[in-house]
């Protein structure tokens, strides 16, 4: 086992594949529908919220882990495996509770394991780009590296990880009441295709664009601006039930772009429900 254990939750919608063979754990978020308290990724899967989504006249609400629920994954991590430090990797504290409950845990463990060590990070991102950040920082554990070795490296990657995405329409991030500062392009939305980004965690408009091309187009645009032509980026295409898009995005890319690690990542359910079903887009961020 690690020496440094490392924890997220759903909402950083890390492929399967990855969390296992990384070791990393993980608290799902609740996603209240009508009467029903669904667990993401544990009671409701990916292809049946989506397919429900698309129907719904209502949007379900969504509510971050509480205090509780990461109290007992650090419990459990600290009698289970054999190590006394954790980090803990949460998305953007601006929209959402899982930082402040998982620092609210780390203050109870005072009283029941003192001698366990947790530090808490605000990525002030979503998605991919808090996926990347805990990815890295399971393969630093991996490796043996320190705890503070590991934290160090999250926060170099906070300043230069960077989502960029669109959507079919804001419909879902309007209802949700997560539009941030985008909410100007409400209203003109017919057909065109909005570009949003996270920008010290809140989500903020980029420009519009008539056609999904157009606006993958732009994504390209603005990485190649970032990084320079052909430079060298970690890269996962994200989407909402729309893998074809995804990959769309990706032959676009790695034509452009030096793509030294690629993932194809679906949102998890209590992301997915704020965007809405036909979301696309990239979670980057630059390599030497």
């Amino acid at each position: 086992m690690p020496k440094v254990a490392v924890v997220t939750d759903s909402a950083a919608s890390i492929p399967e594949s990855l969390i296992e063979s990384l070791n990393i754990h993980w608290v799902p978020y609740y996603i209240h529908r009508g009467k029903e308290t669904l667990l993401d990724l544990v009671t409701i899967k990916r292809a049946e919220f989506y397919n429900w989504l698309s129907t719904a006249t209502v949007l379900p609400q969504t509510a971050s882990p509480g205090p509780g629920d990461y109290l007992k994954t650090y419990e459990k991590i600290a009698q289970e495996e054999n190590t006394d430090e954790i980090v803990s990797i949460h998305m953007t504290s601006k929209g959402s509770g899982a930082y402040q409950a998982a620092v609210a845990a780390k203050s109870m463990l005072r009283e029941t394991i003192p001698n366990l060590r947790v530090e808490i990070i605000d990525t002030f991102n979503v998605s991919m780009c808090q996926g990347w950040m805990v990815i890295e920082a399971a393969r630093a554990a991996l490796a043996g590296k320190a705890l503070h070795d590991i934290v160090n490296r999250v926060m170099e990657m906070i300043p230069i990880t960077q989502m960029l995405q669109t959507a079919d329409t804001l419909k879902y991030l309007y209802m949700g009441g997560r539009i941030g500062k985008a909410k100007h392009l409400v209203g003109s939305l017919l057909n065109i295709k909005p570009l949003i980004t996270m920008q010290d965690g809140v989500i903020t408009a980029l420009g519009i664009a008539r056609s999904r091309r157009k606006a993958y187009e732009m994504m390209v645009n603005k990485v190649e601006t970032t990084v320079g032509k052909m430079g060298k980026i970690k890269i996962a295409y994200v989407h909402a039930a729309a893998v074809e898009e995804a990959e769309k995005i990706k032959t676009i890319f790695e034509e452009r772009l030096t793509c030294v690690e690629s993932i194809i990542a679906e949102l998890s359910p209590a992301l997915g429900v704020h965007t809405g079903p036909g979301t696309a887009g990239v979670c980057y961020f630059p390599v030497k």
